[in-house]
């Protein structure tokens, strides 16, 4: 399944069984174009004791992550279609916590998920970095290979580091994006997104994920960039947010109760059998 580009292969653990040991080396496996099935990570659908049904994220370099967009989309999408949810509004379990979504319907399929990503965590013990622990992270001067650039940070159950930038065409993603996911200043590392504002109510944005690299989408980025938008002034709270990403567009809208919710579409690709 996909949202926005943002692929992963999706094992149901409601009919499959698997050991937890594997869970690694199978999302490097299955996300290599060249001897897998090729994707941005694994993400596993699991019942759950708190929620009516559960996620667990694995990038494509094995590592876990601790919460996706575009993942949550899908497996709201995919919850709905199987029956494991009978009801339009659920809720799902990731490792970050639990998250509220709701699925619009057309022709009895979902055509659209709308997700409750919770409320961004802005100190620098949330993100982490290194720093004043309880100072916030808002157009703080950041130098990275003669670079000077604006950064603001924001955690959405994972970090990011948001950079706004002139023209999103000529952002430096490749060159600065593996620098900064592993820079020392960020001791769990980072993802990283660049944002180009068009308006006060609609953004471009291209990012370099933490453990997969430049991916089409990235929905809790799109959040994280939302947020910093209105952090820095250039978008207003309450308002729904249009983000431009690589593979399409979300809205983003950072509520005055401070949830911020994300809607936008997910699609199935393939189903099959995968032989480790």
């Amino acid at each position: 399944m996909h949202g926005l580009g943002n692929n992963y292969i999706f094992v149901d653990l409601f009919e499959t069984t698997l050991e937890e040991e594997i869970f690694s080396d199978l999302a490097r496996k299955v996300s290599d174009v060249h001897t897998g099935i090729g994707s941005d990570g694994l993400i596993l659908i699991h019942p759950s004791d708190s929620a009516e049904v559960g996620m667990r994220i694995f990038n494509k370099d094995g590592s876990e992550g601790r919460n996706c967009g575009n993942g949550l989309r899908c497996v709201a999408k995919y919850a709905y279609e199987k029956g494991i949810v009978s009801t339009e509004s659920f809720h799902i379990e990731a490792k970050s916590g639990i998250v509220d979504a709701e699925v619009s319907l057309r022709g009895g399929r979902v055509s659209e998920v709308t997700v409750d990503m919770g409320s961004p965590k802005l100190s620098r013990s949330d993100i982490p970095m290194i720093g004043d622990e309880t100072s916030k992270v808002v157009a703080e001067s950041f130098l990275v290979k003669h670079h000077p650039m604006e950064l603001t940070a924001v955690s959405m159950g994972n970090p990011h580091a948001v950079f706004f930038v002139d023209d999103i065409h000529n952002a430096p993603l490749d060159e600065l994006g593996p620098m900064i996911t592993d820079d020392k200043r960020f001791p769990e590392g980072v993802n990283v997104e660049f944002v180009e504002v068009v308006s006060p109510k609609e953004l471009q944005f291209r990012v370099w994920e933490r453990g997969s690299g430049i991916t089409q989408a990235c929905g809790t980025g799109a959040c994280a960039a939302g947020v910093a938008a209105i952090l820095n002034g250039y978008s207003k709270r309450g308002s729904d947010i249009v983000i431009h990403l690589a593979g399409g567009d979300l809205v983003v809208n950072w509520d005055e109760e401070g949830r911020v919710w994300m809607t936008g579409p997910a699609e199935n690709v393939a189903t099959g059998n995968f032989i480790y």
